[in-house]
């Protein structure tokens, strides 16, 4: 048999004849099997990859969408701020404009208060002269 072997011609345990050494054909065929577990391994871990990434993507689309209605209701609150400081300066305008009409109502009111003071005056003494 150490000729064959040095002609490189083997028998494995079952007595067929083998190219290559018994020993360096059982490394092959673990190395084979080790393979085969390690690329297993990796379908897995990409499979688990895929799906964090998918979830990692929609969690980041959720966050977008809320990013974005967070921003519209900033500048739906802003706007009303806006409109509501808008209807406040109108409103102090209106006060303003109904305080001077007071005062001038009040000035025509003393007025016409003299004015029937005095009639008052002339009536009473145009009926006690007589």
């Amino acid at each position: 048999m150490d000729n064959l072997s040095k002609l490189g011609i083997y028998f494995d345990e079952i007595d067929k004849v083998r190219i290559l050494e018994p020993e360096v054909s059982n490394q092959t065929n673990d190395l084979k099997e080790e393979c085969k577990i390690y690329v297993e391994k990796i379908s897995e871990f990409q499979k688990i990859s895929d799906g964090f990434l998918s979830i990692t993507t929609n969690l980041a689309n959720e966050v977008e969408k809320q990013k974005m209605k967070a921003i519209g209701a900033r500048n739906l609150l802003q706007s009303m701020t806006k409109e509501k400081e808008a209807q406040c300066q109108q409103l102090q305008a209106l006060i303003s404009e109904k305080s001077m009409e007071l005062e001038r109502l009040k000035v025509q009111l003393t007025s016409l208060q003299k004015i029937e003071m005095e009639q008052n005056e002339i009536i009473n003494r145009l009926t006690h002269s007589q």
